[in-house]
């Protein structure tokens, strides 16, 4: 049982109510977004202030650059994401569903759309699309909901969390597509699939996405895809927001959340990106700062200034142009940025920056060196 295989067309629900929670929690879904929160535990919130008034996002924004997983889903198996839709919605009692998909996404909100109008259900929630902008931060719950609400992708300070006060002012459940499928699975099946959807991406023969099962490692991951197409530098675990990691550690990891976790690691929105040892690391990060600042919601200082100068003096270093101080700079900003922005945009960008300074700390020394060298 696997969520790419099998024919995808309409079926009848399965026929659950809110004891199927306990069964999310029993399989131990987690959410296939991100952060990897447990399922049952986002459902059983919302339940508890339903009355008859919850709001269901399904969430295919996916505004990272490098995934590819969430739109190939939505192409491939709308029918299964629609089956998890409907489900959360009759279990919630939840009055209104929401398709929340990224703009450019075309084929795949096509896919949605089009399984949409092959369903007969007679759900009491009303079906509408909202498509979000292409931004990064667009597939935050905060800004989720802010967008359905106000036509804004830009995350809100919380709480109060959308599970609280959402859509509409209602208990929500904001749910990633992936996370969805599984549990539709589960509800016919009575258990999910234990995979994994993952986006390979970089020095990789045959970049793509594809399913593992979850104790998989990344090295027998990337094997299925033809593996490293030369020689590795580091390998990017779960997107922008993630982290770099030595070849040799990342290549035998599971590709499993609590797995992560216990690495001090995240899988995030399942990225697994090769940086060739022919590519300048230090180049490559600078690179990446400067998406994530332009990404700013411009919503506080720590975001928008603070990830502009992170950027500023990770390009300079980059460039052959550093001043006396960049490289003790970025050390200290990293630290005064962190857990003090509106939203998690400013904490995942030094997330991913502290992971290369640590990891390319030779390389970030010898960029600052030659380039002091240069100016005497």
């Amino acid at each position: 049982m696997r969520l790419l295989d099998g024919p995808d067309r309409p079926a009848p629900l399965p026929n659950v109510g809110s004891g199927f929670i306990d069964a999310l929690e029993r399989a131990g879904l987690a959410g296939r977004g991100g952060a990897g929160f447990p399922t049952a535990v986002k459902w059983r919130a919302v339940a508890q202030r339903s009355r008859g008034d919850a709001v269901i996002v399904v969430n295919g924004a996916e505004g990272e650059p490098q995934s590819k997983k969430d739109r190939v889903l939505m192409s491939a198996r709308p029918h299964l994401i629609l089956d998890g839709a409907f489900i959360a919605a009759r279990v919630l009692r939840a009055r209104r569903i929401v398709l929340y998909i990224g703009e450019r996404h075309e084929a795949a909100l096509a896919s949605m759309l089009r399984a949409l109008s092959q369903r007969s259900e007679p759900e009491p929630a009303l079906v509408t699309v909202a498509a979000t902008p292409a931004r990064y931060v667009a597939g935050a719950e905060a800004a989720a909901v802010h967008f359905i609400n106000e036509g804004l992708a830009t995350p809100t300070n919380l709480p109060p969390y959308p599970f609280e006060r959402g859509v509409d002012g209602a208990p929500t459940l904001v749910q990633n597509v992936e996370t969805l499928a599984h549990a539709a699975l589960l509800a016919r099946h009575g258990q999910a699939p234990g995979t994994v959807l993952v986006t390979l991406a970089g020095g990789v023969v045959r970049p793509g996405v594809i399913e593992v099962d979850s104790e998989t490692t990344i090295g027998e991951a990337l094997s299925r895809a033809g593996g490293m197409a030369e020689s590795p530098k580091a390998v990017l675990l779960g997107g922008y927001f993630g982290s770099w990691v030595e070849p040799e550690r990342a290549l035998q990891l599971a590709i499993d959340h609590e797995s992560m976790r216990r690495h001090g690691l995240g899988l995030g929105c399942g990225v697994i990106g090769v940086l060739p040892a022919s590519r300048c690391p230090v180049c490559e990060t600078a690179g990446i700062m400067r998406y994530l600042a332009g990404e700013s919601s411009a919503q506080c200082g720590p975001c928008f200034f603070g990830l502009r100068a992170l950027a500023d003096a990770c390009t300079r270093i980059a460039d052959g142009r550093a001043n006396p101080d960049d490289l003790t700079r970025l050390q200290r900003w990293t630290a005064d940025v962190r857990g003090r922005g509106a939203c998690r945009h400013p904490d995942g960008a030094v997330i991913f920056l502290s992971s290369a300074l640590n990891l390319f700390a030779s390389e970030f020394a010898q960029h600052q060196a030659h380039d002091l060298r240069r100016t005497a």
